[in-house]
């Protein structure tokens, strides 16, 4: 992204992960949930999972999705995304599940996060948290639980980094593709443009129509009718 600034720093990120934590226990208490199953989609989801995965202290290891080559706009992102594995620790049949990602727009990642869940499984109800939710829906997505709000102009995006912090003595830096960040800012910037390009749907030609051979007679006698 060129321009970015920063939209919400690590102080305020923190406070609306503490937030969705809090809240995330009242609506799993409120639905009777006691034993879901966590899954983050890369990258930003699954910072956010990791840590209310924590803070809820749930007893099954958190799951992650790379949902890449699901998505229905795979040719506007590019040619050469980032792929991650998927894995999902459990068999996730007739469980409930919190599916976590960090931005939700239009909607594309949450369609293409179920196609690879439904993939696994056949679960008894997954909730959508996000840590920020914005504009520019395209499809009928809604999240259970957003930690922030964002209005943005056209031709922006929003996107969660890593960010540098002070580490104790002797412990590694934090650079912006570290598994688990200790620290997260929220950064404004704009839609790359090749994000913006729909690519042009090939004209099928149209086919030509199939030309009889031989003469009547002998089509009637290897069996095809006229016409």
């Amino acid at each position: 992204m060129s321009s970015i600034e920063t939209w919400k720093g690590p102080d305020a990120v923190e406070a609306a992960l503490r937030r969705m934590g809090a809240e995330l226990t009242a609506l799993l208490q409120a639905r009777g949930i006691d034993r879901p199953l966590m899954v983050g989609i890369h990258t930003g989801g699954v910072w956010v999972a990791e840590r209310l995965h924590r803070d809820l202290g749930l007893s099954e290891p958190l799951g992650h999705l790379d949902i890449s080559f699901y998505r229905d706009d795979f040719t506007r992102i590019g040619s050469h995304p980032q792929v991650r594995p998927s894995h999902l620790p459990v068999p996730i049949d007739d469980r409930h599940l919190i599916l976590v990602d960090d931005v939700l727009q239009t909607g594309r990642t949450i369609r293409a996060a179920l196609n690879v869940l439904f993939d696994y499984g056949r679960p008894a109800c997954v909730l959508l948290a996000t840590l920020v939710e914005r504009d520019g829906r395209e499809l009928p997505m809604a999240p259970d639980l957003v930690g922030l709000h964002a209005h943005l102009e056209p031709g922006q995006q929003i996107k969660l980094v890593a960010v540098e912090s002070p580490r104790p003595a002797g412990a590694g830096t934090i650079g912006a593709g570290a598994a688990s960040p200790s620290a997260l800012a929220l950064v404004v910037g704009e839609t790359p443009k090749d994000r913006n390009k729909r690519p042009r749907a090939p004209t099928p030609a149209e086919p030509a129509a199939p030309q009889p051979t031989g003469t009547w007679e002998s089509r009637e006698e290897a069996g095809a009718a006229p016409g």
